[in-house]
């Protein structure tokens, strides 16, 4: 997309985010206009392998934009990051990502506050990224707010490629701790985090975990029914 010019955006999708868009439009249209939804959620790899899809792997968010400033620290691709706590904590992911790829461009990066903009905020945000000469925008302010910023704002900005990946800006500036791998693996990231920021969290888990349980389940069994009636087509 870089390379031709073109204009899209990508979601590292977490259970988060797939049960928002069960209940907010606005999350649902974003995440369906996604040029490219991946699977950051254990849970989710391992329902879509429930579903026939055996060579799903996870594209874990904080790992996918790690990956990617490793090869524009070689190739020199600009980056801007939009997002994070607060300009503090973005300049001490600026440092961190520099004193790991050596060389990384990072053409400018903004923290806006924590609310739905103004619309002479939001002209101010895409003028600072338009003017920044950036290829990939990376967004880290959360999910599903994230998603439907990108959604809203892609005609008009100016970078090929945005990516939301949630809360890699923390991870990768130091502020919060990751989930050992065995616990990535096995879907208990969300327990690790939880454990790490409860007060924050738990509304979330509380909420959307049991909702992502039953709604898969429901899905599974029209998966399994339409199995069985295409089974029993093949054998009329």
């Amino acid at each position: 997309m870089i390379a031709a010019g073109a204009r899209g955006y990508i979601t590292a999708a977490a259970v988060n985010l797939v049960m928002s868009a069960q209940e907010q439009p606005a999350a649902l249209a974003a995440t369906l206009g996604a040029t490219l939804a991946v699977p950051d959620g254990q849970p989710l790899v391992w329902a879509l392998h429930a579903l026939g899809h055996s060579q799903a792997t996870r594209v874990y968010g904080p790992d996918l934009m790690a990956k990617f400033c490793e090869r524009a620290a070689r190739d020199g691709t600009p980056i801007y990051l939009y997002g994070g706590r607060g300009p503090a904590e973005r300049e001490l992911l600026e440092r961190r990502l520099r004193e790991r790829f050596a060389g990384l461009r990072i053409a400018g990066g903004s923290s806006p506050p924590f609310r739905t903009l103004t619309a002479a905020e939001n002209d101010r945000e895409i003028e600072l990224i338009n003017s920044s000469g950036a290829a990939v925008v990376w967004v880290g302010t959360g999910q599903p707010r994230q998603e439907q910023w990108m959604h809203e704002m892609r005609s008009r900005l100016a970078p090929p490629l945005l990516v939301g990946v949630g809360a890699a800006f923390d991870f990768h500036a130091g502020l919060v701790s990751q989930a050992p791998p065995w616990m990535q693996r096995n879907g208990l990231e969300w327990v690790y985090r939880l454990s790490h920021e409860p007060r924050r969290l738990w509304r979330r888990y509380a909420r959307y975990n049991p909702l992502f349980v039953a709604g898969f389940a429901r899905q599974y069994a029209r998966h399994l029914r339409a199995q069985r009636s295409e089974t029993a087509k093949r054998h009329a």
